[in-house]
């Protein structure tokens, strides 16, 4: 019979999370942390959902100088001229500017249509997953930049299995790969080879091989 040959490489791995899905949650300016909302390591959090109420003095200054301007431009509007596209090019650099910070449209839309700067905001997150890390404390003071969560998408993780230096020959990108875990006795998972890593750990004689696994 013809037929092609196949071999059944083995290899022990371990599951992480996909590093293209993992976000950290860093604020754009400097604030102090007032109350947190989502405040454990383990939690799922949505795209939108509240993280923690900050305040921020530049925050409010932002916020006071955006107002201002939508004041501005309703004011002068029947004016018009010069004086008009002046203040609606500085509601628009405000505006801009907040958004730059992540402040949702949502907030936006409140402090245009009472004019009134809030002294703490609601912080959300950008992202939907689980919280891999929280740093963040209540009346913490943070920096700009600083990374006060951690939130990493789990929908899909990756198996990075250690294949032997004599068996990295017969594995090829794009191949099929069933993987068992010994918290599921009896379950076969299946994935997909990703990426051979181009190195050769020394100590262990292994090429670590990257599948991606739906994880549902």
């Amino acid at each position: 019979q013809s037929r092609t040959l196949d071999r059944t490489v083995r290899a022990a791995g371990r599951v992480e999370p996909d590093e293209r899905r993992v976000y950290a949650i860093a604020p754009k300016f400097e604030g102090y942390v007032e109350r947190l909302l989502v405040n454990v390591t383990g939690q799922p959090v949505s795209k939108g959902q509240p993280l923690f109420e900050v305040y921020s003095p530049e925050l409010v200054s932002a916020q006071r100088e955006y107002a201002i301007a939508v004041q501005g431009v309703a004011a002068l509007k029947e004016a018009g001229g010069p004086a008009l596209a002046g203040m609606q090019q500085l509601a628009e650099s405000s505006l801009q500017r907040l958004r730059n910070w992540d402040i949702s449209d949502e907030q936006i839309k409140a402090l245009a249509g009472t004019g009134e700067a809030k002294r703490t905001l609601t912080y959300r997150s950008t992202v939907s997953g689980i919280v891999t890390e929280k740093k963040a404390q209540q009346g913490n003071r943070f920096m700009p930049g600083e990374v006060l969560y951690q939130v990493a998408d789990l929908s899909s993780v990756w198996v990075i299995a250690e294949v032997f230096e004599q068996d990295i020959g017969l594995i090829r990108t794009g191949a099929q790969a069933q993987v068992r875990i010994n918290a599921y006795p009896g379950q076969s998972f299946g994935g997909k080879i990703t990426y051979v890593y181009p190195t050769l750990k020394a100590e262990t004689r292994t090429v670590p091989v990257r599948v991606e696994l739906a994880n549902p």
